[in-house]
């Protein structure tokens, strides 16, 4: 328990906890007004006494790791101190580590596969998600992450393919899990990939069907309204927009709202620089490369 702790303490923030309000990140990110994978500045070179507390560090969770190969704190702080000296990619080892230690923690995949798009592979980024959902298929955060990447690689039918098989192995595997896929959720994030392509007479037919699923989830709702709001359907949208509110938590009331005053730029699929953590919900992604670094957790302590 106590190491669950510390982990969930470590792990970033690379997408919001999959709740209503996560949901309504996955189905709107596109769309809205800041990056997605937001870039932060290159940190200036360490001072030499802060850059020597850097290196200790690393030399002592080095020592642990040669009398425990497999030590997850130990395994975190290289990540963090590496960090530290800027040395992104020497994070990438630990993390695989971290990645096949826990293959039933989506956040160690996600921080991976963002730190490979950031060092400008995106197949490996690809793979490490294809590789997460074997051991969790349908997790809603690799679903979404990756058909994100496949848009912005230009395959958006590789990413629409990835939704719909999805879809379809749903019922028998909510037989037999009841509740492990939120078709909802993929339904929205299968209708905005839809809308990202300009597919929109597609893209509705999805809402429609997500909401005669599920009449009381805002989800489908919403994801409806952006995209009759993005044709210039404002009326026909604005009866969604309202119709979101009445059933969403209150919690995502006050973005819906600044949503429904639009207008919402044409998507673009994301490219540049990768940030593999704090994905808020008021964020879409980039059209401008940049070589900032990731951001990762601050140092952990030895």
């Amino acid at each position: 328990m106590a190491e669950e702790t510390k982990r969930n303490r470590w792990l970033p923030r690379i997408v919001l906890a999959f709740s209503a309000i996560a949901l309504l990140g996955v189905s709107v990110l596109p769309y809205l007004n800041t990056p997605q994978n937001a870039p932060v500045s290159v940190n200036s070179p360490a001072p030499d006494a802060q850059r020597k507390q850097f290196e200790d560090q690393l030399r002592g969770y080095e020592s642990v790791l040669q009398r425990e190969p497999e030590n997850p704190n130990a395994l975190r702080g290289i990540v963090d101190a590496k960090r530290g000296l800027n040395d992104i990619k020497g994070t990438v080892e630990p993390l695989e580590k971290l990645v096949k230690l826990n293959p039933g923690v989506p956040d160690y995949a996600v921080l991976l596969a963002r730190t490979k798009q950031y060092l400008k592979d995106d197949e490996g980024a690809i793979q490490v998600y294809r590789d997460a959902l074997k051991s969790k298929p349908a997790d809603l955060k690799i679903l979404s992450e990756l058909s994100q990447l496949l848009v912005k690689q230009n395959r958006p039918e590789a990413a629409i393919g990835l939704l719909q098989d999805t879809l379809r192995d749903a019922p028998k595997v909510n037989q037999a899990t009841p509740g492990a896929i939120d078709t909802t959720a993929i339904e929205v994030l299968l209708g905005r990939t839809f809308a990202n392509q300009k597919r929109f007479d597609e893209a509705v037919r999805v809402f429609d069907s997500a909401i005669k699923a599920k009449p009381d989830d805002f989800q489908a709702y919403l994801g409806k309204a952006l995209t009759l709001q993005e044709q210039g359907k404002n009326p026909e949208a604005k009866v969604l927009f309202d119709k979101a509110l009445s059933v969403a938590p209150p919690e995502v009331k006050d973005q819906i709202t600044r949503l429904a005053a639009g207008p919402i730029a044409s998507p673009s699929p994301a490219t540049g620089g990768i940030k593999p953590n704090d994905a808020q919900p008021t964020e879409k992604p980039s059209d401008k490369p940049t070589d900032a670094k990731p951001d990762v957790p601050a140092p952990a302590k030895p």
